[in-house]
């Protein structure tokens, strides 16, 4: 069971530390998708929550109210919505916070960036296909529904997640891939990673941003526990790369390269 409360907030852009990206708008405090390799667990320590992260979520119901307030105020640049929630988690549907927010956000030049698991967002297409500078990047990790399932419980499946690209692709977005986390023995062989590509280039997405899984000591705990719950014989895989982190990077990214070559889709690897 997800823990809801809704909550008011102070601001709604803040500026960010992520290269390129000049603000960012999160329009809920914690994210019910559930991913067990989820970066963003740092921020449970501003909540007051004592749920695991993943079982709770704060909406920002005065979100707009405080967006309309900011936009004027700000110096010009990109916003990205999403850095450590995804503004079309399911939440989304009954609160339409991240809606509200785009319904400020048109009104202005600002070039948007918006990151998601989520079909959700073609729900917004027309208020998207408004705003003049516009990048939306779905992240994808595999292709197995069944591992989805597993490490991403509650997000979109990966089918429905390259066809809202394919399809903001063919409304003339600008789109992208953030294949990351790239999940040790699951995606990251030679097969997977080019049937992720074959994909990729299907969905007809303008390039792909490649990360590797940060193995955080919390997000290795939690990792963990997924595997001795169902696949224990990966286990000793994963202490490996725990413990030779570098020589597996550097063997990841001859694999990425290997494959990437053969398609005309550009990319860039952030590790």
């Amino acid at each position: 069971m997800i823990k809801v409360r809704e909550i008011d907030c102070k601001t709604i852009l803040n500026i960010s530390r992520i290269s390129g990206i000049d603000y960012a708008l999160n329009p809920y405090l914690g994210c019910e998708h559930g991913c067990v390799y989820c970066y963003a667990v740092f921020m449970k320590r501003f909540t007051g929550h004592n749920e695991p992260w993943g079982n709770f979520v704060d909406v920002k119901v005065n979100a707009q109210e405080v967006l309309k307030k900011q936009l004027p105020k700000i110096k010009p640049g990109k916003i990205s919505i999403g850095t450590v929630t995804d503004g079309y988690q399911p939440l989304e549907r009954k609160y339409k916070i991240t809606r509200f927010c785009l319904e400020e956000l048109v009104k202005y030049k600002y070039p948007i960036s918006i990151l998601t698991k989520s079909s959700l967002i073609l729900r917004d297409l027309d208020l998207l296909k408004k705003i003049k500078t516009l990048d939306v990047g779905i992240t994808i990790t595999t292709l197995d529904e069944e591992i989805k399932k597993r490490l991403e419980p509650r997000s979109s499946s990966s089918v429905e997640r390259l066809l809202a690209l394919r399809k903001l692709s063919e409304e003339g977005i600008d789109t992208w891939v953030f294949f990351g986390p790239v999940l040790p023995c699951f995606s990251d062989s030679l097969n997977k990673i080019e049937e992720l590509w074959v994909a990729f280039s299907e969905a007809k997405v303008e390039r792909v941003l490649v990360d590797t899984m940060n193995l955080y000591p919390r997000v290795y705990h939690n990792l963990k526990r997924i595997l001795k719950d169902s696949y224990p014989e990966m286990i000793g895989r994963y202490e490996n790369i725990y413990r030779n982190r570098f020589r597996y990077l550097e063997e990841l990214r001859w694999r990425i390269d290997s494959v990437a070559k053969k398609y005309n889709l550009p990319y860039e690897m952030c590790f």
